[in-house]
């Protein structure tokens, strides 16, 4: 089978080397940047493809005759890249995390027969597939609760912090406002709000506060109360708070010394050579996700924990194998048959199937990606 992966960041380049393992797959890597794409693929026998991945008809050439498409560029580009790729009429897995909302190329998918399973990362990706999951199995669901961070293992001021994706993206995240549901309503509040310390095993206390990473989960589900909150450690949130407050975030041009600049662009530019992850520097995965609900006439309460540390063997980032194989892992089955879904499916639907649910859990186990499941009484 012939698969495509289109981006060759830390997670595209890593969902590149896993299905590279697999003989029944031919793996073309695309992206702009030449260097990337030839450290990448030196040594695995993989076809290079350097293209502009915001041009839709350079995109659709490329995928033209590949069994499978997965997309792992940047959010900014990512709605464009997906659009073009259904409209290839091409199935695709993708974990671009878009702001765009991906539930409105349904109609589309579902004209061009298309399978388009799209946020299969970690969160949303893993996160939502669990509360679909739990759900499936509660006679009523009550709530669910999404935790999840990436941090450094090694706390260095003053940000505490090290970033394993695409910097825009992770300040879209302090400036996009967070969807809740609250009694069964879409509730709007300021990303970095409601802030609050949460004690896990072996990570100690961390601070949570909200983000916009419902996304699908706002429609696709009836349960009257859902949050997702991102973890940092504690005193990060004040921080990006002052920064988004006085400005720094902003996308609007303003005038210095007679030159237009972007406070956004001129932030990022600070900003990453602080957050940059260094070569080898570990960093870990924590997430927890809460369900609770009824089931034959019992309160219940499933709760979900992942850890993941950075693999020093592959020199792999935590971020990138959490993220990076559950979207190789779901490419398989679609590109295999194993997982047909005509039209944009995300991630809660693929937990309401019993079979590929367990499927994607042991692949991942396989991989040293542990969800660890606790159910109680309440």
């Amino acid at each position: 089978m012939k698969a495509i992966v289109l981006g060759c960041g830390l997670v595209g380049g890593l969902i590149v080397k896993d299905l590279a393992k697999d003989k029944d797959f031919q793996v073309t890597v695309a992206d702009i940047d030449e260097g990337k794409l030839n450290k990448l693929t030196k040594g695995l026998g993989i076809q290079e493809v350097k293209v502009d991945l915001s041009d839709s008809e350079a995109i659709k050439k490329i995928v033209g005759d590949k069994d499978i498409v997965i997309g792992a560029v940047p959010g900014f580009l990512g709605f464009n890249m997906l659009r073009s790729v259904i409209e290839a009429g091409k199935n695709v897995v993708d974990i671009s995390f878009m702001a765009e909302d991906t539930l409105s190329l349904d109609e589309l998918a579902k004209k061009k027969g298309v399978t388009a399973v799209v946020d299969m990362g970690v969160a949303p990706g893993m996160s939502h597939m669990i509360v679909g999951y739990a759900d499936s199995l509660l006679d009523e669901t009550e709530s669910a609760t999404i935790l999840v961070g990436g941090l450094p293992v090694i706390r260095e001021w003053p940000y505490e912090y090290k970033i394993v994706f695409s910097p825009k993206d992770v300040i879209e995240e302090y400036i996009r406002p967070a969807r809740l549901i609250k009694c069964g309503k879409i509730v709007e509040k300021p990303a970095l709000s409601d802030l609050e310390l949460v004690d896990l095993p072996q990570i100690g206390t961390l601070e949570a506060f909200n983000t916009d990473g419902l996304r699908s989960l706002l429609y696709t589900v009836k349960i009257p109360s859902m949050k997702e909150k991102t973890l940092r450690y504690p005193g990060y949130a004040e921080k990006m708070r002052m920064l988004r407050e006085t400005g720094f975030f902003s996308d609007t041009a303003i005038e210095v010394n007679g030159i237009k600049v972007k406070p956004l662009d001129l932030t990022s530019k600070l900003l990453f050579p602080k957050w940059e992850l260094g070569e080898g520097e570990e960093e870990l995965t924590v997430m927890r996700v809460i369900v609770q609900g009824k089931k034959e006439e019992k309160r219940l309460c499933y709760t979900y924990d992942l850890l993941d540390y950075y693999d020093k063997k592959e020199k792999a980032t935590s971020m990138s194998r959490t993220t990076g194989f559950p979207c190789a892992i779901m490419a398989r089955l679609v590109a295999q048959g194993e997982f047909q879904y005509p039209g944009v499916c995300p991630p809660e639907y693929i937990g309401r199937e019993y079979k590929v649910y367990q499927k994607v859990m042991e692949e991942l186990e396989k991989r040293n990606v542990f969800y660890k499941e606790n159910i109680v009484e309440i």
